[in-house]
């Protein structure tokens, strides 16, 4: 039986990967998926250097480092043939910076992660409805059916808050004060911010607990016979995959031209809010935003405000 050939050591640099994975996780309180992703990224980053560097420590990353690596992510062919769009370069480099981020930190000499720029990404249109196009796909849902009701509360909910579909799916319906129109939400990042409900979405939301008997503490289920005998009160709650079909399905009832999604939802709040005068700052908090830049991709919005005041004063003075 041949034998299995001898794995390289692990470097240095694989060492610290894995405890700034352990940061994310721990201290960062980062999904799953944010840290899946972050290894994958970092893993790149780790074989490469492997193979083009004799050294495999902190002190060995630097500018010409960093300028040859981000060479091979250009020309970089994934398996189906084609190559690295922009924006994955981008997130290779913001997974790089946060590393070296941790290492300076923790003392390591390294390069400073702010020496190092990101890739400019290129410029995507942002998309989101017209508010009569939200009126049409709220109107879709046949509220005579228990189906029909529960989509309702579902899309008046997303309208109403900009929750982030994994937000949505993990909410318990004694986190909801009617009431009051309001409930709390764990964010990204473990960030807490309080949503509110419009009074449509209050009522819808009233409406579907009111005609549902079942106990289970899940905001949305899944329609079946008798929700009291399932095995497992976890299975109704609905994923985020169903919430993704049905917000898909009736926007194609609605037959409105834009390829709508969940997260169109959620523009679609932020520039509600924007076209009727909020803030930014404002709306970065109802969205639960980090970042101010990260909210401020919404000001596109502020374009057809500006053009009504330009058509209306420019050349009145004369």
């Amino acid at each position: 039986m041949p034998e299995k050939p001898a794995q390289l050591p692990r470097s240095e640099v694989d060492r610290l990967i894995e405890e700034f994975l352990e940061h994310l996780e721990i201290e960062k309180n980062c999904s799953p998926l944010t840290i899946r992703n972050y290894k994958h990224y970092l893993k790149r980053f780790s074989q490469w250097l492997r193979a083009n560097s004799s050294k495999n420590d902190p002190g060995s990353i630097n500018l010409e480092i960093i300028k040859k690596y981000r060479v091979f992510l250009s020309r970089f062919t994934a398996p189906n043939g084609l190559p690295l769009s922009r924006i994955t370069q981008g997130y290779h480099v913001i997974a790089l910076r946060a590393f070296l981020r941790f290492l300076t930190k923790n003392d390591y000499r390294t390069i400073a992660p702010e020496k190092i720029d990101l890739p400019k990404g290129e410029s995507r249109s942002l998309k989101f409805l017209t508010t009569e196009q939200v009126e049409r796909l709220l109107g879709q849902p046949q509220i005579s059916k228990p189906q029909g009701l529960r989509d309702k509360a579902i899309l008046e909910t997303l309208f109403s808050t900009g929750l982030r579909v994994s937000e949505l799916v993990k909410l318990n319906r004694d986190q909801i004060d009617l009431k009051r129109r309001e409930f709390g939400v764990i964010g990204k990042g473990g960030r807490s911010r309080v949503v509110f409900l419009s009074p449509s979405a209050a009522e819808w939301i009233g409406k579907y607990l009111t005609s549902r008997a079942d106990k289970w503490p899940a905001l949305f289920i899944r329609v079946v016979k008798d929700p009291e005998i399932t095995e497992n009160g976890q299975k109704l709650r609905l994923t985020v995959r169903t919430i993704q079909r049905l917000v898909k399905k009736y926007v194609k009832k609605a037959k409105i031209p834009v390829d709508a999604t969940v997260h169109t939802l959620r523009h679609s709040f932020a520039t509600d809010l924007l076209m009727a005068g909020a803030d930014i700052r404002s709306v970065q908090e109802l969205l639960g935003h980090k970042n101010i830049s990260t909210t401020q991709i919404y000001t596109h919005v502020t374009n057809k405000q500006l053009r009504d005041v330009h058509e209306a004063f420019h050349g009145k003075g004369k």
